[in-house]
């Protein structure tokens, strides 16, 4: 078994140590937001780092719900995964094209179904390329596994879930949407939400966990980040973002800081937003 060096975060000097060990594997997770005009399969496609399987957020997801790429059914997940070679015993690797970004919503999908011997790549595709490492533009040959999962409820809320605690205050609620989306000054891109975010919840821009590489911050900025935003790290955290993505940066931001109480609300603002008959703040 190849060991790593953190439970949720590897750097690309690790993985290049490790790109050929036989418990590996390694999927790209590139998704982008519209207006970036960027498409992760195509760049996928015209290359990828050695052995990655392309893991797409949006076919791997509830598509059943009228939101977008919410949790999938966990037999669904199972057969994707399965059918992409990935199996019990596998130490699964997570990387995307923007550096740390979509890589993480991913990680936290496998932690959602009971998996966690999953990490990010510190860094992504950027850093790796950067660093002069190898790609490739063909897909892997892929043998079908044997993959258990198991939801675990514990990880995720639904808007049922956060409004109680928007209102009781048992868990406090963590935005990561840039400050001006946060505070209703920037229109959201999503036709028909409103503008602002959660009663009594705050903010933490998930940029702002980000060293100017893409890699993640150390502890000592992750803590000062979430505490300058009033966040008691001592007490329970929903982690909410536009849409269930960047959100999964704030959970394994406080992973890296050794916590562990915090589950990811899973519509996010593209739910939330959506109700008019859920209280919004401004400011």
């Amino acid at each position: 078994m190849a060991q790593d060096e953190s439970s949720n975060l590897v750097s690309t000097r690790w993985l290049a140590d490790h790109l050929n060990a036989p418990d590996v594997r390694i999927l790209d997770a590139s998704w982008y937001l519209p207006a970036e005009g960027r498409d992760g399969r195509a760049e996928y496609e015209a290359g990828h780092i050695p052995g990655a399987r392309f893991f797409d957020i949006d076919e791997i997801s509830d598509t059943a719900s009228a939101l977008p790429h919410m949790a999938p059914p966990v037999e669904k997940f199972i057969s994707r995964i399965r059918a992409m070679g990935i199996g019990d015993g596998h130490r699964v690797i997570v990387y995307d094209g923007a550096g740390l970004f979509s890589a993480a919503r991913v990680w936290w999908l496998f932690r959602l179904f009971g998996k966690s011997d999953v990490a990010v790549l510190d860094g992504g595709l950027p850093k790796w390329k950067a660093e002069g490492h190898p790609l490739e533009d063909m897909p892997p040959v892929m043998r079908d596994r044997h993959f258990t999962a198991r939801r675990d409820a514990s990880r995720v809320k639904d808007v049922t879930q956060v409004a109680a605690s928007a209102k009781l205050g048992d868990f406090q609620i963590v935005d990561a949407r840039s400050p001006a989306r946060f505070r209703g000054e920037e229109k959201e891109a999503r036709p028909g939400l409103r503008s602002g975010h959660i009663p009594g919840s705050k903010n933490v821009y998930y940029k702002d966990l980000l060293n100017a590489d893409g890699t993640m911050a150390n502890t000592g900025s992750l803590r000062a980040a979430f505490e300058k935003a009033g966040v008691d790290l001592g007490k329970p955290v929903i982690t909410s973002c536009g849409s269930g993505v960047t959100a999964a940066i704030l959970s394994l931001a406080l992973e890296q800081l050794g916590l562990h109480n915090h589950a990811l609300y899973d519509g996010s603002w593209a739910e939330w937003g959506m109700y008019g008959d859920l209280k919004v703040e401004t400011g």
